[in-house]
């Protein structure tokens, strides 16, 4: 008997050791996570802030925290790879980050699956909201934008679920952001701005420089080195594009584990929120 009650008093002091080793990996706190990418058509630096998958999450009163995060990184363009607005949680969260950067920087925005999934009238509002804050969304199109003494071509596509309350074609708007690259910037350096990585083969065979993505969440759950993501959507478990940077045939792709917290159902582990910072940059620098 005192056997029984000393292996179970064992079990449960490893059970308690495991748990507070684990508490860490549930930090849900803001990070930064900045990459470099280099080009010989970059001239001086470049700096993007991708955001991403914010689902009208908060960060601190007024979005204070995640504002202030981006205002201390200088970038030079802001690109809102979609789900900034959520199909459950109320919009004021999500207007309020798009309030608080409106005017300060030039800003790009692409569609994801939640605004899609929220049902034609609340989509509509949603690009109404994106709209009011003059925030350009790039839907099958581009703009080409001189920063910094580097010329820039930005393409954006709509996520797929688009076509569930727009008339679109994912394959047909792809091809479309390519041809508009070329026809309007040929040889600048491209930026193609979407909401879904696992099209990155669709990417690498249009050509572009670079493709920006959110989507995947980190996979959720991580264990750095050793997993990086056990499920994102519509890649299933153990993703390979969960987050993180890619490389094939000249393009490259910056993955964003996006800012979601409060409206997943299973917690981040391992896996915090990120605001990413990419800077461009010539290759002798």
């Amino acid at each position: 008997m005192k056997e029984k009650k000393k292996r179970r008093k064992i079990i449960w002091i490893i059970l308690l050791v495991l748990f507070l080793i684990s508490l860490p990996g549930y930090y849900c706190g803001l990070t930064v996570r900045n990459y470099k990418v280099a080009d010989a058509r970059i001239v001086g630096t470049v700096r993007i802030a991708l955001v991403t998958d914010l689902h009208s999450c908060k960060y601190g009163k007024n979005q204070e925290k995640l504002l202030k995060a981006i205002e201390e990184q200088k970038p030079d363009l802001i690109l809102l790879g979609g789900d900034i607005i959520d199909d459950h949680l109320p919009t004021g969260p999500a207007e309020t980050f798009l309030a608080g950067i409106s005017g300060k920087y030039p800003i790009y925005y692409v569609t994801g699956n939640h605004e899609c999934w929220s049902g034609k009238a609340n989509y509509q509002t949603s690009m109404a909201i994106i709209e009011k804050y003059k925030i350009k969304r790039l839907s099958g199109d581009c703009e080409v934008l001189n920063i910094n003494g580097t010329e820039l071509v930005i393409g954006g596509i709509d996520d797929p679920y688009a076509a569930m309350v727009e008339s679109m074609v994912w394959n047909k708007e792809l091809s479309d952001v390519k041809n508009a690259v070329n026809e309007k910037a040929p040889g600048a350096y491209s930026i193609l701005l979407s909401h879904r990585p696992e099209a990155f083969e669709a990417y690498v065979k249009q050509g572009f420089d670079l493709a920006l993505a959110g989507h995947a969440h980190g996979g959720q759950w991580r264990i750095p080195g050793i997993l990086n993501g056990l499920f994102a959507p519509d890649q299933g478990l153990f993703p390979k594009l969960a987050g993180g940077r890619y490389e094939k045939n000249g393009t490259t792709m910056i993955v964003s584990r996006g800012l979601a917290r409060e409206s997943t159902i299973v917690p981040r582990f391992c896996n915090p929120p990120e605001l990413v910072i990419i800077e461009l940059s010539g290759r002798n620098e």
